[in-house]
């Protein structure tokens, strides 16, 4: 995987983001979601390297980024958009293209609100704003994000029920959010369990999802204020395995977006949540037809 990146670990304020990168065109910034790592783009970062610089951190608490210790505030999207502005500056990228899925979409959001001269474009893969999202939270939701509502209890409960069964946790998520069978390989696989079974890992991430609280209120600050850039919002299609997923009962996915941005497009993928390993060609061409409009040096 990533035959043909550089990998590098950057230092910010003392805490280590692991990237690969490559590519020699507009600066494209990818950034992952839970439970996993920038692993979730090698299907599609060596393709789209051939026209874009691709850069495709860890964030802080995932994958071989740093995991320290703290309150909600070192885990907040606020402080994890920073790194990555921070991440760019050192690559030399004043402003970039930003592409973000689960929990990348929510620091992909905060970039483009706390940063808005860097940021180009943002796509957003199958998340809703988390506003949007507890603002809405009604029993189909809250069914399907079950993991939320664990994880952000009081330590140290989630963090021991989910060490105690670190694999089993992680197969459970994996096979419910992906509807196209086999789409997750081995060889990804592998990383996303050696990354996830660590208590570390486990600590960060669990810390992760209660700064929700913070993100909250930084977003009732931001209220009624709208994204400037162009943003692409694709979605997963298929439902089956996961009824109320995002959405629940009272929100779509198109219209969330249109309420905090100014220019927004998309569509629905035939597909689970996992969208560049279950649809990857198409989640290219859908990416660069979107970028393209917007190719300016």
């Amino acid at each position: 995987m990533f035959h043909g990146f550089a990998h590098e670990k950057i230092d910010v304020d003392g805490v280590g983001i692991n990237l690969r990168y490559a590519g020699d065109g507009l600066p494209l910034l990818l950034l992952h979601g839970y439970p996993q790592t920038h692993v979730e783009w090698h299907k599609v970062a060596p393709v789209l390297a051939e026209r874009y610089t691709v850069v495709t951190p860890d964030l802080r608490g995932y994958g071989d980024s740093d995991k320290p210790h703290g309150d909600l505030e070192t885990y907040c999207k606020r402080t994890t958009a920073n790194d990555q502005v921070e991440v760019m500056t050192q690559l030399g990228f004043e402003s970039f293209h930003v592409v973000g899925h689960d929990r990348g979409s929510r620091v992909g959001q905060r970039i483009a609100l706390d940063h808005p001269e860097r940021v180009k474009t943002f796509t957003t893969l199958d998340v809703v704003p988390s506003q949007a999202a507890f603002e809405n939270m009604d029993a189909d939701l809250s069914f399907a994000w079950f993991h939320w509502h664990l994880m952000r209890q009081p330590s140290p409960l989630p963090e021991t029920l989910i060490g105690n069964s670190a694999k089993a946790y992680l197969d459970f998520l994996l096979e419910r959010w992906t509807a196209v069978e086999g789409a997750i390989t081995e060889e990804a696989y592998a990383e996303y369990l050696r990354c996830f079974d660590n208590p570390d890992t486990i600590r960060a991430t669990c810390l992760d999802y209660r700064s929700v609280a913070l993100d909250l209120e930084h977003d009732d600050d931001d209220r009624g204020r709208k994204l400037d850039c162009p943003v692409l919002t694709l979605w997963a299609g298929e439902m089956a395995k996961r009824p109320g997923w995002q959405t629940g009962k009272s929100l779509d996915m198109l219209g969330v977006w249109q309420e905090r941005a100014n220019d927004v497009q998309g569509k629905s993928m035939n597909c689970g949540h996992f969208i560049p390993e279950e649809r990857p060609d198409e989640f290219v061409a859908e990416l660069i037809a979107f970028l393209s409009e917007y190719e300016t040096d």
